[in-house]
């Protein structure tokens, strides 16, 4: 998807008149002439992406992001988290109305500012004991690629298999695993199945942690996400 996206890219940055024409053709004129070409955007969308990925846009892609389709909710509404963006670089415009402007003011002087990435999320104090012993526990199955992202970390292989989000005004962490609930004797307070219900980070089945207990009994749920990996 992503040579796919650049190469759409290239294209455009090459076929200026001929996408102005279509532009013309089925927008009208003005819409033609108002097209500004300084700073195109390749954005591309999928369930996830891996480390690769993220570092071929970062470094290899100007003007280029990639978002993870997080969760469908209902009503058709779909949530999308920023994983990856790279500022990006002005190019030469083209349209007439741009032409047009830039005789009457400095774009060059205009600062470009990039896009904010996603941050790095927070371990709170009170849960910071408790997270080291998780971050042991997740990443003791071969090799585990750690994402901390705006909202919570996702541990991955060739997919999310699990993802951490604190809540520390209950003093817990919840753990979402790509476990198929079903498959799972539900304990009420421990254990949710979280198939159709919103939340943020990917698995269907959440797991709450509060204590080291909590995490030892966690640990054949966790042993099962990442051998099905």
């Amino acid at each position: 998807m992503l040579s796919q996206a650049v190469s759409y890219l290239s294209w455009l940055d090459s076929a200026h008149h001929e996408f102005e024409a279509l532009a013309r053709k089925v927008l009208g004129a003005e819409a033609a002439e108002s097209i500004d070409w300084r700073r195109p955007r390749m954005i591309c969308i999928a369930a996830d992406f891996s480390h690769h990925d993220r570092v071929a846009v970062c470094s290899g892609c100007p003007s280029g992001s990639i978002w993870c389709a997080t969760r469908v909710f209902e009503g058709g509404l779909l949530s999308l988290l920023l994983v990856d963006s790279s500022p990006g670089f002005p190019i030469a415009a083209s349209s007439r109305r741009i032409r047009q402007r830039e005789t009457a003011v400095d774009i060059a002087a205009v600062p470009l500012v990039a896009p904010s990435p996603a941050g790095s999320i927070l371990v709170p104090e009170c849960l910071r004991d408790l997270y080291a012993e998780v971050g042991d526990a997740l990443t003791a199955w071969g090799e585990v690629e750690v994402a901390p992202l705006r909202h919570y970390i996702a541990y991955r292989r060739l997919v999310n298999v699990a993802s951490v989000i604190f809540r520390p005004k209950h003093e817990a962490i919840l753990v979402y695993l790509r476990i198929d609930p079903d498959m799972v004797g539900l304990e009420e307070g421990f254990t949710r199945d979280m198939r159709g219900i919103g939340h943020l980070g990917t698995g269907n089945l959440e797991v709450r942690l509060a204590s080291t207990a909590d995490l030892e009994k966690a640990a054949p749920l966790i042993r099962r996400a990442f051998e099905a990996a």
